[in-house]
């Protein structure tokens, strides 16, 4: 997906990244028929058969509400995921030729359940398109006022999450990296496309844990009612993200108590010395 008009870094590197993505999701899966070759369609999504997905082979797609074209997919984009644009005045239309390459949506969401990778890169697809089409819709509704959801950056040392605060967003760190801080002690790194966040979340309860920017980052902000609502249209997607927090919450505990017996390790030491 790619935003008309002028766009901030972070959509770009947020649009090449996810551009990559749709191919990877369908590999070792074989088309459910040959490529459908489309001339012009003024509303697409209904000339698509409703049980399959479709890649981009060639050609471009725009993405239109209220007949004004905000977006447009490319080569190697999937559509096919949402039946149009789910908003009053939304579709999709081609005015050139476009050829799709056809796989059946059923094989295609448990090609992407039977692996955990893919289960994870179908998750970031899914919240980077999202997060690109709510800076779409705001660009319609307000196009002189920054969306106060969707991208952030933040400097050397900014805080993203403060350990206390309500949970209202899940975040994914699109370029730099950030250090997870817990009562004042470091407990854990946070990389490039992690997702973080989430845990509290889906549990309703305050931040564990403090999280510091340690470079100059982009971050991709997602609204917690529509990141649950992602979670709920696709399950097995759900379980695999639980899994992984899951697993790091298992991590940092296991340096929370490292860094205790380190601790006890000191005083006892400082203990032992004799007074001069």
């Amino acid at each position: 997906m790619y935003l008309l008009g002028e766009q901030p870094s972070h959509c770009a590197t947020l649009t090449n990244r996810l551009q990559t993505i749709p191919l990877q999701l369908v590999s070792g899966l074989q088309p459910c028929g040959p490529a459908l070759d489309v001339e012009q369609s003024k509303h697409l999504e209904n000339d698509l058969p409703r049980d399959q997905l479709f890649i981009i082979d060639s050609g471009v797609i725009n993405g239109v509400i209220d007949e004004r074209t905000l977006f447009y997919l490319q080569e190697g984009d999937l559509i096919g995921l949402q039946q149009g644009l789910d908003l009053p005045g939304g579709h999709y239309s081609c005015q050139e030729p476009v050829r799709l390459i056809p796989y059946q949506r059923s094989a295609v969401l448990k090609h992407i359940a039977a692996e955990n990778e893919r289960q994870e890169l179908f998750l970031f697809y899914l919240l980077g398109q999202s997060t690109l089409f709510t800076e779409a819709i705001a660009r319609l509704s307000q196009p002189d006022v920054p969306p106060p959801t969707g991208f952030k950056s933040f400097a050397a040392g900014e805080v993203l999450i403060q350990q206390g605060d309500p949970a209202e967003h899940v975040f994914i760190i699109l370029e730099g990296h950030a250090e997870a801080w817990f009562n004042g002690e470091k407990v854990g790194d946070i990389a490039k496309d992690e997702i973080f966040g989430a845990m509290a979340v889906f549990t309703k309860e305050r931040r564990s844990a403090t999280v510091i920017a340690s470079e100059h980052s982009s971050v991709m902000v997602i609204p917690q009612d529509q990141f649950l609502g992602l979670m709920q249209s696709n399950p097995h997607i759900a379980h695999c993200l639980i899994e992984n927090m899951a697993h790091c919450i298992e991590l940092l505990n296991k340096e929370v108590v490292r860094m205790r017996c380190q601790i006890k390790t000191d005083t006892a030491y400082d203990a032992d010395k004799p007074l001069t």
